[in-house]
């Protein structure tokens, strides 16, 4: 019966009962991440006598092991650890990025728990922020460190990284898993994409076409500085306008991909934190973010120049490799499945 079910089984059972209005918080990073999640078993976990107990033990299970890239969470403490007891610098790095791989993907899966709570509007903002909580978090130390270098080449490697890698492998991939299908993706998904890139482009092009324009750098220098502030506003105020497009005005283009996708994952039957629950480990999980973030930025030169790496390739290459690695590789599986349209 229901009524003798623990608490945290109900809020469960209360996800599978909400309605398809309240899953439109769902943004495409959570739908990739998704991908590498794996159901936990809680056999063991329901025979702890404790309530509480179990309740946190079932909680740790699934944030922890809910995911495949489980095994990289060792990374963590080993970072914390080598930082406190003067491990060489290039080592900390190192753990520091690895660690920061499975908390990507955690803090995606976190804020799609917590949207079921706080309904579309919320939780599609909420998914929207955090979904790259990594890559935002790195560029603020690397400001505060007056690392100007490391923000912009880790800016333009993730668009690369996402454009040309993640993009042309899975479009390699889907073609060569579906050799007798044909890949579709939605065009009007696609239009809305290439119309802000394209805007994106004009925004970073102006500032430097200017500056390239021949005149001095004494007259131009306050111009080039109002024009940059006048482009980062105009860039935010496109993005906050997609979220309203994907949102509110145009929901129904997203509505076929998600109904597909609870329906492939049956509707998510696996025991998942409740509001407070999740709430507490997106905390956790952001200091952590915040604590391996501030390790990569004070340890990136030292590792550049132990391992020879120019810090323009560490930055453009594996920061935001590692920032976006659950993205990345639930993009491919999706083309492996001949999805194309949800990455």
């Amino acid at each position: 019966m229901a009524s003798s079910r623990e608490p945290w089984l109900l809020e469960n059972g209360n996800l599978k009962g909400l309605s398809k209005e309240i899953r439109h918080g769902r943004t495409a990073h959570n739908m990739s991440s998704s991908s590498l999640r794996k159901k936990s078993h809680l056999t063991l976990v329901s025979k702890v006598p404790c309530r509480k107990l179990r309740q946190f033990l079932a909680n740790l299970q699934e944030v922890i092991l809910g995911t495949k890239l489980s095994v990289l969470f060792p990374a963590i403490p080993l970072a914390i650890v080598a930082d406190c007891y003067g491990f060489a610098r290039p080592w900390v790095f190192a753990l520091s990025l690895l660690g920061l791989t499975p908390l990507a993907e955690r803090v995606s899966f976190l804020t799609e728990q917590i949207a079921y709570y706080t309904g579309p509007t919320v939780g599609g903002l909420l998914n929207a922020t955090c979904g790259n909580a990594t890559e935002l978090i790195i560029a603020i130390f690397a400001l505060s460190q007056r690392k100007i270098d490391v923000v912009k080449y880790s800016l333009l490697g993730s668009v690369l990284s996402n454009l040309l890698l993640v993009l042309g492998t899975s479009l390699f991939c889907g073609g060569i898993a579906n050799l007798r299908l044909e890949q579709k993706f939605d065009r009007r998904q696609a239009d809305v994409n290439s119309l802000l890139l394209l805007l994106a482009l004009l925004c970073h092009s102006l500032p430097m076409l200017f500056r390239m324009s021949g005149a001095s750098d004494a007259v131009t220098v306050d111009p080039i500085l109002q024009l940059s502030r006048a482009s980062s506003i105009v860039m935010l105020i496109a993005y906050l306008s997609y979220l309203i497009f994907q949102l509110f005005t145009h929901r129904q283009l997203f509505e076929a991909q998600e109904e597909s996708d609870n329906d492939e994952n049956g509707g998510g039957g696996e025991e998942e934190p409740g509001f407070w629950s999740g709430f507490i480990w997106l905390v956790g999980m952001t200091a952590a973010i915040s604590l391996l973030s501030e390790y990569v930025v004070q340890t990136i030169e030292d590792a550049s120049d132990s391992w020879g790496i120019s810090v323009s390739f560490i930055s453009i290459i594996l920061l935001p490799i590692v920032g976006n690695a659950a993205e990345h590789a639930g993009a491919i599986i999706f083309a492996f499945k001949n999805k194309l349209v949800w990455h």
